[in-house]
Parts: C-alpha cells; sequence; structure tokens
C-alpha cells in the first residue's frame, strides 16, 4: 500500500506564498497520475489540479488557475504544489492523492475523488485576510 505524507502547510497572509510536498513511499510513484485536493471547514473536498504520470500534463481548478502550479520529481517520488497570491477563501486542509490506474492521463473535469486512492493526512493551509 503506498503512503503519502503532505507538508509545507502553514500560516501565511493574504497574498503571500507557499510550497507544499507529497512525499510517497513505494516504488511506482511514477506510473501514476497525481492530484491535489484541499477539503474547507464545512465543505466537500474539491479536486485543484493534477499531474499526470511524466510530469508533462497537468490541469487546474478554475479557482486557482494562474495561481498554484503542480509539479512532480519522480525520481524523488515527490509531488509540489506552489501557491501563489493566496486567498482566505483557498484556507483549507490540502491532501494528495495517487489515481487508481496507471500509466492514464486525467483531465480535471473528468475525474473525482472516487477516482483517488492512498490519500494523506493532509496539511493545514490558512490565509489570513
Amino acid at each position: 500500500q503506498v503512503q503519502m505524507v503532505e507538508s509545507g502547510g502553514g500560516l501565511v497572509q493574504a497574498g503571500g506564498s507557499l510550497r507544499l510536498s507529497c512525499a510517497a513511499s513505494g516504488r511506482t510513484f511514477s506510473q501514476y497520475t497525481m492530484g491535489w485536493f484541499r477539503q474547507a471547514p464545512g465543505k466537500e473536498r474539491e479536486l485543484v489540479a493534477v499531474i499526470t504520470y511524466s510530469g508533462a500534463l497537468t490541469d487546474y481548478a478554475d479557482s486557482v488557475k494562474g495561481r498554484f502550479a503542480i509539479s512532480r520529481d519522480n525520481a524523488k517520488n515527490t509531488m509540489y504544489l506552489q501557491m501563489n497570491s493566496l486567498k482566505p477563501e483557498d484556507t483549507a486542509v490540502y491532501y494528495c492523492a495517487q489515481y487508481r490506474w496507471t500509466y492514464l492521463a486525467v483531465a480535471l473535469a473528468s475525474t473525482s475523488e472516487r477516482d483517488f486512492t492512498s490519500w494523506g493526512q493532509g496539511t493545514q493551509v490558512t490565509v489570513s485576510a
């Protein structure tokens, strides 16, 4: 069972930046599309960005497009989420997860939480006004 560990969250003022990391165990990281999700209090978990297994393709939710950048380093079994121009509405617990099927690319609009597995514990991001 692959395990994910998120880190890099914290408290930041609006307009600031954070870089989240997701470290994956195992030897198959490079075979899977990966995603970053977030869940704000009282809201459903939302998929904010995906990156294909090779890192060649990315896709973003409209709410973060132009501000967030997803990337991965397959040699380090690690995925990242660079978050710039943060807004109070970005406040949430951020999770990384692995797509269920190997060597498949997926567009954000055509997938959902149920297509992902191996969830981490999450990292809290709080953006103050």
